[in-house]
């Protein structure tokens, strides 16, 4: 939605010549008037004229409205917001024009700030646990207490640990980190304490696997940013473009233009159900869960057999003719590779039998469907083939990914107009501070302790992170036990699989959170350090992959905190002051985040923005920073480097390994020497040949549980990342499919729940090895009927007002803990479950 003219940009201040209470007076008078009338004389007669009754001039100011340029918390998405401020009240907030991602819109979500702002049950100082006993049931009978009291407390309970040479025993475990100024500060204070456990990300808890699979292929461990403005074909594995794919403002506003250019870009969603996108699409492929690997390496088949690959990126036959037969295989010393390495060893090992008649059996997909699909991608581009937890979030997540990912190689749009690339980054000046030369004796003596998580260790050697492993290793003392973590945007006792373990886990371990409000997490706190909510507070937010060209923004407080809170970076600084030595000088050194972000900015002085932002102050008054154009440009198999004027600059092969294609090879490697590199591994774990782990391949998903339908737990639009259970709004809205209002249902095909005897608004047990919740169902004739959908967000029993108590139970009681042995990403929609009436 579209705020008004820029000239409210500027406060305001105009004067009435009438009083409110005067007007009250005055239409008062004049309603009783015009029902009584007014007797003379005469007899009734009408009003008197205004001749008779002057009122003296009153001067009432129209109070003062002031716009704050912010950033949007809802999501990762980053889109700048334009904060309406009267007379120190935020009142409305709408989508900055000038953003290149909100482009003066929001996202359903983006409006609901002022009741993450205004919620009654925040934090409003830091408190204590007095309550020595934790559980679900136990009232923590928290107490307020000074910041100086808590952050005290804190660092001399961290000195001790790491006197005692046992800094790995705290663990800090984040969610949605931003920037520099939080996240870049914990893990420099990680860097300094000593531990391996700070931070613990929960990416593996999010989309690991979609990063895995490009680091795989292509080299960059990251997310895409999508050439949407140019491209002609989306194919979107389980992807909800409309529901949740960050980021989503930017991403419906996409959809629209992709709709509306002509000729018309065509859209096909594969999924499991018929979602928002499926539905929006101009064709949707519904598939068995878990299959999407398969489905990708038959539509490669499909595209090599018919001769459809884009020959000037990827290479071809000597002889210029097509040798891709079915079930033939071929010598490789007949092709021409050009940036794609492995591609003959991949088509005999694995893609010469994966015809659309093989995918079909499994995915459930017409062959024809899957032909005409892969014919379309080939030749209806630019085309671009994304993918996100729908695909991922199984066992065989990675080699799904890495199949998916495949295809954009196969039709060249790697770096090309209409494809797809990694996201720049900003160009930050350096902080006041080297943290390299304040690392002490005592960090030294930690070297080589394993994280507690055991990402990077024979366990997980491709995990980056296990935050989901976090509990049950503590239980069991594997590695060791914690004694002390911190949370700061994360709230494993609601949203890791299997969360019950978390309040086991969390009972001995001495527990700070961040959080503002009284989430589940919070319940199991010692230590309350509340952080400022996101319209009051400074801090950067460097963007998500979106369009390639490096943009950051800046959040400022839209007013002065409300209550007694901090932002968690100078939380981070404050306890590092206190711990004295090194570390005390460093933090003492960095002084606060403000400080922080002011040098963060010098960096822009030799890159001044396109909005004209070249120093902090430009920052603050704009929002952000951004920079066109994209550096780099593949066209027709040759790369290209921006020279300040064009992209004539033209790459050598060493040239694009070092900063395109980051793999071994420099080439996008269809046979993985980073998997090759962990054969004996990914053998066991995946029961493969290993000497076939490289290749983008068809592994059977393992499903968990003995049930006969598969639990999906998706997120939908509203679901503001988990974090908007506590958003009147948001629960209103959340369930769009079959009204989900005041909780969720439980979604499930009318022909599955009659032949259970089971009618709309029923209660019924879903059960999983790990036991059984309960739910409300509604009938969705967009759900197989082996399948049922229970949304990821309810189930709350802490949270506050708005969210404990609401709705249905919480799914992640009974989704069992099991990942994917490449990425580590939980897989969330591998569970088989029962569904009785109650």
């Amino acid at each position: 939605m579209k705020k008004g003219s820029s000239d409210n940009n500027n406060k305001r201040k105009k004067s009435f010549s009438v009083s409110r209470r005067r007007f009250l007076q005055v239409s008062g008078g004049v309603a009783a008037a015009g029902v009584l009338g007014v007797v003379s004389k005469k007899g009734i007669a009408s009003t008197p004229p205004a001749s008779e009754k002057k009122l003296p001039p009153v001067n009432l100011p129209i109070p003062e409205t002031a716009i704050k340029k912010s950033v949007c918390h809802q999501c990762p998405g980053r889109c700048g917001i334009d904060v309406y401020v009267t007379d120190g009240k935020v009142h409305r907030i709408f989508g900055n024009p000038e953003h290149p991602i909100s482009n003066g819109k929001l996202c359903p979500k983006g409006y609901f700030g002022t009741q993450i702002l205004y919620d009654p049950d925040r934090f409003k100082s830091p408190m204590k646990r007095t309550n020595p006993k934790k559980g679900r049931n136990e009232d923590p009978k928290f107490v307020p207490i000074t910041w100086d009291e808590a952050l005290d407390t804190i660092a001399k309970r961290l000195k001790t640990l790491r006197d005692k040479g046992e800094a790995h025993r705290f663990a800090l475990m984040f969610g949605r980190g931003w920037g520099a100024s939080d996240v870049g500060t914990i893990e420099t204070f990680g860097k300094l304490y000593g531990s391996p456990n700070v931070p613990i990300g929960h990416a593996s808890m999010c989309s690991e696997g979609s990063k895995r699979a490009k680091k795989a292929t292509e080299g960059n461990d990251s997310y895409s940013a999508y050439d949407y403005d140019n491209a002609n074909y989306i194919l979107s594995f389980g992807a909800g473009l409309l529901e949740a794919f960050r980021p989503l403002n930017y991403v419906i506003q996409k959809w629209g233009k992709l709709r509306d250019k002509s000729p018309r870009a065509r859209i096909t969603q594969v999924d499991v159900r018929k979602s928002t996108t499926a539905i929006a699409a101009d064709r949707s492929l519904i598939i068995k869960p878990g299959t999407d690997g398969a489905l990708a390496l038959a539509i490669a088949h499909v595209i090599l057999t018919e001769g459809l690959w884009n020959r000037k990126f990827v290479g071809d036959f000597k002889d210029k003719t097509n040798k891709f037969k079915t079930g033939e295989t071929l010598d490789a010393k007949q092709f021409d590779e050009k940036w794609v390495a492995g591609l003959i060893e991949w088509w005999n090992a694995e893609l010469k039998d994966k015809t659309a008649k093989w995918a079909s059996e499994i995915c459930r997909v017409s062959a024809d469907d899957i032909t005409v699909v892969a014919r379309e991608f080939a030749t209806g581009g630019p085309s671009i083939a994304l993918m996100e937890r729908g695909a991922t979030t199984y066992p065989n997540g990675v080699y799904n990914g890495m199949a998916i990912h495949s295809l954009n190689a196969l039709v060249g749009n790697m770096f090309a107009k209409g494809g797809i690339m990694y996201q720049m980054k900003p160009p930050y000046g350096a902080l006041p501070a080297n943290a390299d030369d304040y690392i002490d004796g005592q960090v030294k003596s930690q070297a080589g302790k394993p994280r507690v998580d055991m990402a990077g260790t024979s366990e997980w050697p491709l995990a980056g992170t296990m935050l989901q492993e976090v509990a049950k290793n503590h239980l069991a003392g594997k590695p060791y036990k914690l004694d002390t973590a911190m949370f700061y945007l994360t709230n494993p006792i609601f949203s890791a699989p299997d969360c019950k373990k978390w309040e086991e886990a969390l009972k001995d371990i001495f527990v700070i959170d961040t959080s503002p409000y009284p989430g589940e997490t919070a319940m199991y706190d010692d230590i309350v350090v509340p952080d400022h909510t996101y319209l009051e507070r400074y801090q950067d937010t460097p963007i998500y992959p979106t369009y390639g060209y490096p943009t950051t923004n800046l959040r400022t407080p839209a007013i002065q905190p409300l209550y007694d809170t901090k932002y968690i970076g100078d939380t981070i600084i404050e306890i590092g002051k206190r711990l004295g030595g090194k570390t005390g000088e460093y933090f003492n050194a960095i002084k606060d985040s403000v400080n922080v972000l002011k040098h963060l900015a010098k960096g822009f002085e030799s890159a001044p923005g396109d909005n004209g932002v070249k120093d902090f102050k430009g920052w603050e008054e704009k929002g952000f920073w951004a920079k066109k154009p994209y550096h780099w440009k593949q066209v027709d198999g040759e790369f290209y480097e921006w020279d300040g004027k064009d992209y004539n600059k033209k790459m050598t092969p060493a040239e694009v390994k070092e900063k395109l294609l980051k793999t071994p090879s420099g080439k996008f490697e269809v046979k993985s020497n980073l998997l090759i590199q962990h054969a004996e591994y990914i053998s066991k774990k995946h029961g493969i040949a290993a000497d076939r782990v490289g290749f983008p391949q068809w592994v059977a998903p393992k499903y968990t549980g003995a049930g006969d339908l598969h639990l999906i737990v998706p997120k939908y639009a509203f679901h503001a990342e988990g974090r908007g259970a506590n958003l009147p709004l948001s629960i209103e809205q959340f369930q769009p499919y079959v009204g989900g209002r005041k909780g969720t249902y439980l979604e499930m095909h009318p022909k599955t729940a009659i032949a259970r005897k089971i009618n709309e608004e029923d209660r019924v047990k879903i059960t999983t090895p790990l036991g059984s919740i309960e739910a409300k169902v509604r009938y969705y004739e967009g759900c197989q009927e082996d399948v049922v959908v229970l949304p990821f967000e309810f189930g709350h029993w802490a949270m506050g007002r708005w969210a404990k108590g609401r709705g249905s139970a919480n799914s992640n009681e009974i989704i069992e803990n099991v990942s994917d042995p490449i990425s580590g990403l939980a897989s969330y929609n591998a569970s088989l479950c029962k569904v009785e009436k109650i």
